[in-house]
């Protein structure tokens, strides 16, 4: 007898639906397995076996032939171990087949035949709902997250016998609930506090513009003045994420296998420091068999690179599309894939390679010539497309001594949230623009209005700096996003201007 369950196929954050097609007929006992599947497919065999023989039912001893159509896409990891089962069981006549057609399965098997929980749960159901299925079938664990799509029912699934079960009893199952205000409720409180910086007043001031309008940020400064510690409260003071936003970010974190067993959802923006040793395809995404990468693991959060100038000069250059674009693109041979990448960069470097150039109190060993060597490891045209400059200097005795507690990041978050409130008034006609960081050149022209003296303080920089067209637009978006802060709403004046322009000041200084 044939039976057709349907599964599903991931290429990236893309889905396909997967006819599984099973066969059981007289012949030599065999389980043959087509339709270009990898190892961890094939060996689904044992697996399917095992758990059917362990919850209870037959396994046909007869010659039983599986498909996975289309058979041109290749079929990879273990979440074909389920619907594979149910396939054979339907084919044997142990459960009635049209009692299975109008769901989705996906699940990977133990031995005993608990289903365990599998990754991209959360984009198979999207694929799911934009087929129009409106059935799905995933373990209890992976549950939470695909429940996520309104449109689509999702049941879970903890062992065959449990699942076998229910459907016979369709009327009986219920499908997975999930409060999603509940969810985004968990965010309200940053885990780290700006209150305990003590001092690097200028340093804050820089990183609310940054959060308030998303821009890149770039720090630098000698060892042990605080680069990281601000860096890693930067996320307590980003806006919360709205649903939307926290589904993209989940999607990308369920395929890269990311989420906690029963997480349903990512409530607070990404934070993610790769080491410095870490490889282009680690960063960026891609392998033998394409992942996402850092980048887009911190899609909608913050890309902190500790000590960039350490890493390798490929690593670095492999930034330049994902800062300009807010996608990665990773090509081979058979298909194309793009991940979404749409992320705060937060770098931090030391000035030299002792890292006291410039330092009040501890002379630099370095030579001119080592000092250019080491700043020259960023490339003008990654150091181009990041928005703000900021030295960091040394926190001094009496900052530290005092008791007094800094400004808390609940009240810097206010003042960025009605920044960003602001900014989605701005743009609401324009869906792919989220904060004036991801403004084009033509919104640059409509909303970077100046006055006559700002215009004036940006022309004498222009020429002073030798300041690229990139850095120009760059300029007026930070100021754009200065005067937001101040309630500035339409006129970018002299004082925004030259604020924004002091953040350009290190491209000269520093890099020549």
């Amino acid at each position: 007898m044939l039976a057709i369950v349907n599964s599903i196929a991931l290429q990236g954050l893309e889905g396909v639906i997967v006819k599984v097609e099973v066969d059981v007929s007289n012949g030599l006992p065999g389980l043959d397995l087509v339709g270009l599947p990898d190892a961890a497919v094939r060996e689904s065999k044992e697996r399917v076996r095992a758990a059917i023989k362990n919850s209870g039912f037959e396994f046909p001893v007869k010659r039983i032939t599986v498909n996975l159509a289309p058979a041109d896409i290749r079929k990879e990891g273990p979440v074909y171990d389920l619907p594979i089962a149910i396939g054979i069981l339907a084919a044997s006549e142990q459960i009635d087949v049209n009692k299975c057609i109008e769901y989705i399965f996906m699940g990977e098997l133990s031995l005993d035949g608990a289903i365990r929980l599998v990754n991209g749960s959360l984009p198979a159901a999207l694929a799911a709902k934009e087929q129009s299925y409106t059935k799905m079938v995933v373990p209890a664990s992976n549950a939470g997250e695909a429940a996520l799509v309104q449109g689509v029912e999702v049941f879970p699934a903890s062992d065959l016998t449990q699942l076998v079960s229910d459907l016979k009893n369709r009327d009986e199952m219920k499908p997975q609930q999930v409060d999603v205000n509940k969810l985004l409720s968990d965010s309200a409180k940053p885990i780290q506090d700006f209150a305990d910086v003590k001092g690097q007043l200028a340093a804050k001031r820089a990183l609310e513009i940054a959060a308030a309008g998303g821009h890149n940020v770039f720090m630098i400064g000698t060892p042990g003045s605080g680069k990281t510690m601000l860096a890693r409260r930067l996320p307590g003071i980003l806006p919360d994420l709205t649903f939307e936003e926290a589904v993209e970010a989940t999607k990308v974190h369920s395929l890269a296998g990311q989420l906690q067993p029963n997480q349903a959802l990512i409530t607070r923006r990404p934070f993610r420091s790769p080491h410095h040793s870490a490889s282009a395809a680690s960063l960026i995404g891609g392998g033998r068999i394409p992942r996402p990468g850092e980048v887009s693991l911190a899609h909608h959060g913050v890309l902190f690179m500790d000590e960039i100038l350490e890493f390798r000069k490929d690593v670095l250059e492999s930034l330049r599309q994902p800062l300009e674009d807010g996608i990665v693109s990773i090509t081979r041979v058979q298909s194309s894939l793009t991940y979404p990448a749409r992320i705060m960069l937060v770098a931090s470097a030391n000035p030299c390679p002792c890292g006291y150039y410039g330092d009040k109190t501890k002379e630099c060993s370095c030579t001119p010539n080592q000092i250019q060597r080491y700043l020259r490891r960023l490339s003008g045209p990654l150091l181009d497309r990041i928005d703000m400059h900021i030295e960091i200097s040394r926190v001094e005795f009496n900052e530290l001594e005092n008791d007094k507690p800094g400004e808390s990041s609940a009240s810097i978050k206010e003042r960025v949230e009605n920044a960003r409130y602001i900014q989605r008034q701005r743009f609401s006609n324009n869906i792919a623009v989220a904060c004036n960081a991801q403004m084009p050149a033509s919104l640059v022209r409509k909303h970077c209005n100046a006055s006559q003296e700002a215009r004036s303080l940006l022309r004498s920089a222009f020429k002073q700096l030798n300041l690229s067209a990139r850095s120009h637009d760059k300029i007026l978006k930070v100021a754009r996003t200065i005067a937001d802060l101040a309630g500035k709403f339409k006129t970018i004046e002299a004082q925004h201007m030259a604020e924004a322009l002091q953040y350009r000041n290190l491209e000269s200084e520093l890099f020549g």
